[in-house]
């Protein structure tokens, strides 16, 4: 029973993840990593899966190995969050949570910032 139900919240965080690709409130990274523990320790499919063929693959694999981001990673992220909360800002009449959003997206870049980044190429 305890293996369904980490397979079950293992897929559910992949769908959440890949939402937050594109949803800005919803954080893509640690669904991501809630899902790569789920499977590791229900279905080592689906975390072979996760790990060699999802789109996410490869970052998994190198945030595994040495717990920073691959080259050219930050600039995609900090694009795609800039993009996604400036739409969210744009469409959002109440000038309240506005601010809100600015404010979150502002933790979200430091956030961002502070992450280290390995180039393999060196």
């Amino acid at each position: 029973m305890k293996r369904i139900l980490l397979i079950i919240a293992g897929w559910v965080c992949v769908v959440l993840a890949t939402l937050g690709v594109v949803l800005p409130l919803l954080p893509t990274t640690p669904f991501l990593l809630l899902a790569a523990w789920c499977f590791a320790r229900s279905s080592p499919r689906f975390h072979q899966w996760l790990l060699y063929r999802s789109w996410f693959g490869g970052y998994l694999r190198h945030w595994q190995q040495h717990r920073a981001l691959p080259k050219g990673a930050k600039p995609k992220a900090v694009g795609l969050i800039v993009i996604t909360f400036a739409i969210s800002i744009y469409f959002v009449p109440l000038l309240w949570v506005r601010i809100l959003l600015v404010c979150m997206m502002l933790v979200l870049l430091i956030m961002m910032w502070r992450l280290p980044v390995v180039d393999l190429e060196q």
